[in-house]
């Protein structure tokens, strides 16, 4: 059986009783960082005096390998106790996981998703923004065209839209934030559940103010939704649907959002 469990993104009491059993009764343990996993046993083992199986077999698996570690996996494999564990947070959030689950649909592995810890919700919750409906937009783009076509997505989706950004790229985020929409109301969630966890709301020249360059940590950036946008009956995803050139889509789209014609085209494109 296969079992991907969620891990602490800082705070270590927050894994659950039913990970930690989960952990200690594992044959094999598949781990984006085996060094990071073997760390939080210890931790476990330490803390709360957990006892854990002998010869447990720890396998590196993360982004860079996942795909060739499954072409050349048979499913009895699973017939031992398989635990996946991610570095910190939910496997499957930007970090490896997906194509474990798809790999056990496939082949008809049992296997079960445990709930806990996650970035992404936790920001989505403590940012206080109202409008329910929530999108996930991950990392955007390092660089280029790529990068303004995705920030300019995430803006003007309609929906409020969590992002996830190094602290070397924060202050580019939030420049490009200012440039394209300077009166939009975001939150920023540093460091969640550690020692210097923070939150800072407002526009993204108010936040830069705040900072003062101080950008070190880990970071999850929420938009409120434009308020352009939640008050038309049409949304972006009503003129994509639409059976029209991307031209004419784009322009439709500008109208309601007041995206640069030019920049939405592009964007587009990529769809």
């Amino acid at each position: 059986m296969l079992k991907l469990i969620p891990t602490p993104i800082g705070n270590i009491g927050d894994i659950s009783l039913r990970a930690i059993e989960a952990l200690s009764e594992a044959d094999i343990l598949l781990c984006e960082d085996t060094r990071v996993t073997k760390k939080l046993i210890h931790i476990l083992k330490e803390r709360y005096n957990t006892s854990f199986k002998e010869n447990q077999q720890f396998i590196s698996l993360h982004s860079h390998n996942e795909k060739e570690f499954l072409e050349k996996l048979e499913p009895s494999f699973f017939d031992a106790n398989v635990v996946y564990a991610s570095d910190a947070g939910m496997p499957g959030i930007s970090d490896p996981g997906q194509l474990l689950v798809k790999y056990a649909q496939e082949n008809n592995v049992e296997y079960d998703v445990f709930p806990g810890a996650n970035a992404l919700l936790t920001a989505f919750v403590a940012s206080g923004f109202v409008q329910t409906k929530m999108l996930f937009w991950g990392f955007i783009p390092h660089k280029g065209q790529d990068r303004i076509s995705s920030l300019q997505g995430a803006l003007y989706s309609g929906f409020t839209t969590i992002l996830y950004e190094s602290p070397h790229r924060l202050e580019k985020l939030l420049l490009e934030i200012k440039k394209e929409d300077n009166e939009r109301k975001i939150f920023l969630a540093k460091e969640l559940t550690k020692k210097f966890q923070n939150y800072f709301y407002g526009t993204a020249e108010e936040i830069l103010t705040t900072l003062d360059s101080n950008f070190r940590g880990e970071w999850v950036v929420v938009l409120n939704a434009d308020a352009t946008q939640n008050s038309s009956a049409v949304s972006q995803v009503d003129i994509l649907e639409l059976d029209l050139p991307k031209k004419v889509q784009a322009k439709l789209i500008c109208k309601i959002t007041g995206e640069n014609t030019k920049s939405c085209y592009q964007r587009l494109l990529k769809l």
